[in-house]
């Protein structure tokens, strides 16, 4: 039964900062039947705790560290959602086995990533190697858990000796193994060995998945030609996938702009990560990165910014008041010492305490760099406002913990701190001269929220993009079940692709499936 869970399947394959919960859901619309979680290492997991989040509706594993969520799940992705593990030990795999078995279809164990980082801590490729322990580590959890147990493995120079690692593997109990058809040494730009993975598919029982293919997939049927050349029971995308989810959509691509757009909406509603959030449309962008508009998503700062880029400031709005609204309704409490940036200075208050006799004014702000000009930075503007109205100060304290910073800055006897920490000392400092800022009434509200003007080189093409849209009434003829434009995969094969700058002048040109994005 485990076993036809990974046959005759499309699945999204584990992908660090790309395979957050909006990705999951978004591959599962566009028919994935499977999808795995990013890696998480067996030591981070173990310190986390598990909240029920009543405002987002997703159950929730946070770093008790620093407060940042790394494994968010909701009911939508139920029976679908593979967490995949790193780890090098039996024990601390079944201790993260059973702290997420009530909320995922399976567990993966990753044996073929090949980053240094993984290998040095002997996980990743580094199992390959070590058969005694990937023996160890995989029969403890299927012993130990009620789910499927599956490893994600890359081959061996040798073909007879990675048929040999399999045979071990496959009589561990495991539901399905994954290949990818290269070596550890291999890159993405070496040729996938797909004739091994057909060696391996026909002498195992266990399911085969096919993964490594992505050159070879720029469509729809092309899924299908890759799983009979490797005669695999499955296929596993990365990269094919990460471009373009869409090339997973049997009714055929989706334009990119379309796709980034429901992305987008799915970050919004799970509150996802800024910086995964950007990773991510950055490798869907890839050639277009070189445009204005392209240009003008590498300067954004916030999830709030590249979603005006994508019409959505509206969405984005409305979507942070209805999670608000809820907050209060449920009176839930917004805990300090995180990491995140309030949408805008709407949504963040001054609260004012005694502290040791002391007053204190605290903020939930975040110090974020390109929002600043030289000339705009709060240290300096709070020296000049210090100096202009004979206050006394700035004395700065710092305090750090697990790696993060705190400041405070004291003015005239009071005391001005971030709700929020920061990854340095300067920007901490930065942070709390703001607060003092704001607390004092010197600056605009907005000041620190939006840019500075003259801060972003692109800003202007944001900001034309908005009017233009306030006008602009789409064409589409042929609509799919969400209303966006089909684009047929015989079509998009034949289309070449160039994209205008601005000035009229030639882009990039490209001849295989990716949709053109307005520039």
């Amino acid at each position: 039964m485990e076993s036809k869970m990974y046959s005759g399947k499309i699945i999204v394959a584990p992908m660090v900062r790309v395979c957050t919960l909006p990705f999951r859901l978004m591959a599962i619309d566009y028919g994935a039947d499977l999808v795995y979680t990013e890696e998480t290492i067996d030591f981070k997991m173990l310190r986390s705790v598990k909240k029920d989040n009543e405002v987002l509706g997703t159950v929730d594993f946070v770093d008790k560290s620093d407060g940042t969520v790394f494994f968010r799940t909701c009911t939508k992705e139920q029976g679908k959602v593979i967490f995949q593990l790193g780890t090098c030990d039996p024990q601390r795999a079944l201790k993260v086995g059973k702290m997420v078995e009530p909320y995922v279809a399976g567990l993966d164990v990753n044996m073929g990533c090949p980053k240094e980082f993984s290998i040095k801590g002997g996980m990743g490729a580094a199992l390959l190697t070590q058969p005694e322990k990937v023996k160890a580590i995989l029969t403890t959890l299927v012993k130990g858990l009620n789910i499927p147990v599956t490893c994600k493995i890359r081959l061996l120079k040798d073909p007879d000796s990675t048929l040999e690692l399999c045979r071990m593997i496959e009589k561990c109990g495991v539901a399905a193994i994954a290949v990818h058809g290269r070596t550890k040494e291999e890159r993405p730009n070496n040729p996938n060995h797909n004739n091994v993975i057909k060696k391996l598919a026909e002498a195992l029982t266990v399911p085969v998945i096919a993964n490594g293919g992505s050159k070879e997939i720029t469509c729809y049927e092309d899924i299908e030609r890759f799983r009979i050349e490797t005669g695999a029971a499955s296929v596993m995308l990365a990269r094919a996938a990460m471009w373009n989810c869409s090339v997973i959509r049997q009714k055929g691509f989706i334009p990119l702009d379309e796709v980034v757009e429901t992305y987008l909406r799915y970050c919004v509603d799970f509150d996802n990560q800024f910086t995964y959030s950007k990773y991510t449309v950055q490798n869907m962008l890839r050639e277009l990165q070189d445009t204005p508009r392209g240009k003008a998503f590498l300067e954004t700062q916030t999830l709030q910014e590249i979603c005006q880029i994508w019409g959505l400031k509206e969405y984005f709005e409305a979507k942070i008041k209805q999670q608000n609204d809820l907050q209060k309704l449920k009176n839930i409490k917004c805990e300090s010492n995180k990491t995140y940036l309030p949408p805008n200075a709407d949504y963040v208050s001054i609260t004012e305490m005694m502290e040791n006799g002391q007053k204190c004014f605290e903020m939930a702000v975040k110090f974020i760099r390109g929002n600043f000009n030289n000339a705009d930075l709060p240290k300096m503007l709070l020296n000049t406002y210090i100096f202009r109205n004979n206050l006394t100060g700035p004395a700065y304290t710092c305090t750090v913990q697990d790696k993060f910073f705190g400041a405070t800055v004291e003015v005239d006897g009071i005391k001005y701190s971030s709700a929020l920490r920061e990854k340095s000392r300067r920007y901490s400092e930065q942070a709390a001269a703001m607060v003092c800022l704001h607390v004092l009434k010197a600056v605009d509200k907005t000041y620190g929220f939006t840019p500075t003007v003259g801060a972003r080189k692109y800003q202007h093409v944001v900001d034309d993009m908005i009017t233009t849209r306030k006008g602009e009434k789409r064409d589409s003829p042929d609509k799919n079940d969400s209303g966006s434009d089909i684009v047929s995969e015989a079509d998009m094969k034949k289309q070449k692709v160039k994209v205008l700058e601005t000035n009229g002048s030639e882009g990039h040109e490209k001849g295989t499936a990716v949709q053109t994005m307005a520039s």
